[in-house]
């Protein structure tokens, strides 16, 4: 059976060479195209198209997929069986229709909670235990369609975006592994989502980031979890920004965004006071400059008792 994999980021990248390494006869890849990336803008291939590449998988990259623009691929290619993983495009009804055995996508969430473009972040952000990977088939609707198979995992107290996506992207892809041969040999289930139990996640905007002293401590440590490490939680101190990167409640109080305590010593720390409970600060990015300890911010003189971060 022939697979056409669609997808563009490092997620997808991974769960397409475990699928390749796994065995699975993915003959073409559909990604975005190449952009500049870093200091010198250089043109950098998307995630997806350097493994395709280097397994030897035939790689397209169109513009747009409206008005039959990708029919003349499918047509040389002649998928089975189409795999979408964070592909960053809207697949029209001629592409959903195309292959025999349809279109699967891997979303990053328990559905039917967490549909969007945002599920793994907003699932830390709302303070969630548990989170997960589902397969899909594909229908016109947001992450509508029936499921095929879903694996659970734990979101620990500590644990990040990164941490998340990165478990994400190798269970995701072990799943996806276990899941295709028994959609082609039909001993696949399929259960329909009941949409009463749906939730949106929506893209992860600015003002997502900002952090809002005001909030209990516990919240603002998932806020800051869900947005670590891009695009990065915020305050400002002195009119300039501050991205706090590590965190955690502690029991604290005073005026919220005051600091109410430093501990220079050894990688060190401040605690800031929140609408309850406070904000025990370990590492932060201050406007300009790379990631520090917070020991070193306050051994720098940058923050001490009784500053306000707003």
């Amino acid at each position: 059976m022939k697979i056409m994999f669609m997808g563009t980021p490092e997620i997808a990248a991974t769960c397409l060479d475990t699928m390749v390494r796994g065995g699975l006869n993915v003959t073409s890849a559909v990604t975005g195209r190449d952009k500049p990336r870093g200091r010198g803008n250089v043109m950098t291939p998307t995630a997806v198209r350097s493994v395709a590449e280097g397994h030897g998988i035939t790689v397209y990259m169109p513009d747009t997929l409206r008005d039959g623009a990708l029919l003349p691929v499918l047509e040389a290619e002649c998928p089975d069986l189409i795999v979408v993983v964070a592909y960053g495009k809207i697949l029209p009804p001629y592409v959903l229709e195309y292959p025999k055995y349809g279109c699967i996508n891997l979303h990053v969430s328990l559905l039917p909670k967490y549909r969007g473009a945002a599920p793994m972040q907003r699932a830390i952000m709302e303070g969630e235990r548990e989170t997960g990977v589902t397969v899909m088939y594909m229908a016109e609707g947001l992450d509508t369609g029936d499921i095929i198979a879903q694996r659970a995992f734990e979101i620990a107290p500590d644990d990040d975006f990164e941490d998340i996506h990165d478990r994400s992207a190798e269970i995701g892809g072990e799943l996806l592994l276990s899941t295709i041969p028994a959609i082609f040999n039909g001993s696949a289930t399929r259960t329909p989502q009941n949409g009463e139990l749906a939730t949106y996640a929506a893209k992860i905007e600015k003002s997502d980031c900002k952090i809002d002293f005001n909030r209990p401590a516990a919240e603002l440590d998932c806020i800051i979890r869900g947005v670590t490490p891009i695009p990065g939680a915020f305050a400002y101190l002195g009119g300039k920004m501050l991205k706090i990167f590590n965190a955690a409640p502690v029991a604290g109080s005073g005026r919220a965004g005051e600091v109410i305590a430093t501990d220079p010593k050894g990688e060190g720390s401040f605690t800031v006071a929140c609408g309850e409970g406070a904000l025990l600060v370990k590492g932060v990015i201050p406007e300009g400059k790379g990631r520090m300890t917070a020991g070193d911010f306050v051994r720098g003189r940058k923050i001490q008792v009784g500053d306000i971060l707003s």
